[in-house]
């Protein structure tokens, strides 16, 4: 696989950034997640951390070098994800559980297939065509869809806030599986959460992705959307890939760039990834942040949860 990626995260107007985000990749396949924790809710940034731990484990386990069933991979990783939130609330006997949204793409074999729960959104887009997307989980998509709401209410309409669907929630997730996508080089994925995809319009992010390199756009993208935002600015994060293919596909004269990740060479075995072991530290006015102690634990019960359920996923 040949790929150009690209990531970034501003804690906008908030006290605490409760995003997060990474990738994993093997010789033969690329993981992609982004999670948004839900701000209503206590320590959303834990659930976010979770999320992306649980993920990137299974994923350590199940690329060898790539996993065998992709759409059902999604959707069991993200469903782990959510007990694994409920086993933290009750080893730290928190009075409600954390909430995030959360969106992951899965790439092998110049295939991608993405899942998401909530309002954090993806985007592939081809020579400034958006060719698929996701839906989100909202109020305001529900009535879009029964014809009760024109789309350009997108950004404006009360309800656009309101979601049914996250991960930590009492019930269980509702995650949506998109179809698989035939990918070319120079086609262009992006997950992003709604502090960015919220202050901006569709065209405006579809138009500097297609005229720009990842690495040129996805920080003015972040810039405009904090800007636009001003002191009452969400979080804002976004993660991109530029796909380039095989090196039998090189024709692409971006694949001769040094920012170019080609994993040809990679061992079947190795894995490298950029999520974090560990949480990114909560600001020191956070009242309910979580300690030391409390992130290990959490952790090593994650760990745990997932040898148990790696035969479950085979």
């Amino acid at each position: 696989m040949q790929f150009s990626v690209y990531q970034q995260s501003h804690i906008g107007g908030r006290k605490v950034n409760q995003d997060r985000m990474g990738y994993s990749f093997t010789r033969d396949a690329l993981l992609l997640v982004l999670a948004d924790g839900m701000g209503g809710h206590l320590r959303g940034e834990m659930a976010a951390t979770i999320l992306m731990q649980t993920m990137s484990a299974l994923f350590q386990k199940q690329a060898a070098p790539y996993v065998k069933k992709p759409e059902r991979f999604l959707e069991e990783a993200f469903l782990e994800a959510h007990h694994e939130i409920h086993r933290y609330r009750a080893e730290t006997n928190l009075p409600d559980t954390p909430r995030t949204t959360a969106v992951a793409c899965l790439i092998q074999h110049n295939t991608a297939i993405w899942a998401h729960c909530g309002d954090s959104r993806l985007l592939w887009m081809r020579r400034g065509q958006v060719l698929g997307r996701t839906r989100d989980h909202s109020h305001i998509e529900h009535l879009i869809s029964r014809g009760l709401a024109d789309p350009s209410e997108r950004a404006t309409h009360p309800d656009r806030n309101k979601l049914y669907n996250c991960i930590g929630a009492s019930s269980l997730p509702k995650v949506e599986v998109g179809r698989q996508a035939s990918l070319q080089p120079g086609d262009v994925i992006l997950l992003c959460s709604d502090g960015l995809w919220g202050p901006l319009e569709e065209g405006e992010i579809t138009h500097r992705l297609a005229t720009q390199t990842i690495v040129r756009a996805i920080p003015e993208l972040v810039e405009m959307a904090v800007s636009i935002g001003g002191l009452a600015c969400d979080n804002t994060t976004a993660l991109a890939i530029m796909w380039q293919g095989s090196e039998a596909d090189a024709a692409s004269p971006l694949s001769a760039e040094p920012s170019v990740i080609s994993t040809e060479l990679l061992p079947d075995n190795l894995v490298s990834t950029t999520i974090q072991a560990t949480p990114e530290p909560a600001a020191a006015t956070e009242v309910d942040a979580f300690n030391d102690d409390e992130i290990e634990k959490a952790i090593a019960e994650i760990r745990g949860a997932i040898e148990r359920s790696t035969q479950i996923l085979k």
